[in-house]
């Protein structure tokens, strides 16, 4: 009986409406098959826009690098660029995860170059996978630009040893742009009816910032783009301060109508009033986007959309420095 039910149709086929899948990366997100969109109802209550969160940790690697990552090797997948080479990229976490996953679904060999101050989480989970990790200290650049430590040194892999080794280069790589003009944005159109009025998006690689910008100003000039940036000497992994680190080449200023600035205070208390008040347990980037949003659409009203870029799974080190003492038992 067993075997004649399999006659007539072999392997079963993936089926997104069963949510069957022959491989995990059929998990990552598009537009048929988008990541959720939740508003924030408790958090931002100070807010007259009515915010909805994107929730990229919902993508099987756990963030919304997931995207990039796919794009960035199919890229080079299709140029040739990866034809017996191994790859090396810097990251501040996300990207060097999604990426390491893939690779090693596609028997690739990735060493990943990554700051000092990224969660022992993150780290772990990238050897888990199987990449070869290079902590790099800050001092590794020229002084203008402190925090690009991680970058200079994939570069230095590429030039000392070009034949064995391709970098995807997702601050200068349009394929990570491509990503989300091509997934984010359109689902965030399609998922809000056409009737988004604001988006926020954190400065990093600013993939997210230029692609979801450029489809959103396409469909409709008058939607704003407003960036979030965090303090010099910032604690918030993901989001670059772009007085300290150099711009990436992918950004198009342009499509951005502003910018609020963050301190990691306020960013780590609205991420805890987001995990209390929501029951959202995202990375503290998210705080310090939702908490941009919340003060700057206390003066507006509309539809806005922020990007949620990852989970809090891999930054219970730095939320136990934060939470301190808080909740032990006194004497």
């Amino acid at each position: 009986m067993s075997a004649g039910r399999r006659s007539n149709g072999g392997v079963l086929p993936s089926d997104t409406r069963l949510r069957r899948y022959l491989d995990v990366r059929e998990l990552i997100a598009s537009p048929a098959n988008p990541t959720p969109l939740v508003r924030v109802n408790r958090a931002a209550s100070q807010a007259k826009v009515e915010l909805f969160l994107k929730l990229e940790w919902f993508n099987p690697f756990g963030s919304i690098k997931d995207r990039t990552s796919l794009f960035l090797l199919r890229g080079m997948t299709e140029r040739g660029e990866l034809d017996g080479k191994e790859l090396v990229e810097p990251t501040s976490g996300n990207t060097g995860i999604a990426l390491a996953a893939l690779c090693a679904l596609a028997g690739k060999k990735l060493t990943v170059t990554i700051p000092d101050g990224v969660p022992e989480e993150q780290k772990v989970l990238l050897r888990m996978l199987g990449a070869e990790v290079w902590t790099t200290p800050d001092d590794l650049c020229p002084i203008d630009h402190p925090k690009d430590g991680a970058i200079a040194l994939a570069h230095s892999f590429v030039k000392s040893e070009p034949e064995r080794f391709a970098m995807p280069n997702q601050y200068a790589n349009q394929d990570n742009v491509r990503a989300h003009y091509e997934t984010t944005g359109p689902e965030i159109w399609a998922q809000t009816e056409g009737r988004i009025d604001y988006f926020f998006a954190g400065y990093g690689t600013c993939g997210t910032l230029t692609g979801v910008a450029r489809y959103l100003k396409e469909k409709e000039p008058a939607v704003r783009i407003v960036a979030v940036e965090p303090q010099k000497g910032h604690r918030l992994p993901g989001l670059k301060n772009l007085q300290e680190s150099q711009a990436p080449a992918i950004l198009d200023r342009s499509l951005i109508d502003e910018v609020v600035r963050v301190e990691d205070a306020p960013a780590y208390a609205m991420t805890k009033r987001l995990f209390r008040e929501e029951g959202l347990i995202v990375g503290p980037s998210t705080g310090a986007i939702v908490h941009a949003a919340s003060v700057w659409g206390e003066t507006r009203e509309g539809v806005a959309v922020a990007i949620s870029p990852d989970s809090g799974f891999k930054y219970a080190s730095f939320f136990a420095d934060i939470l301190g003492d808080e909740g032990l038992p006194t004497e």
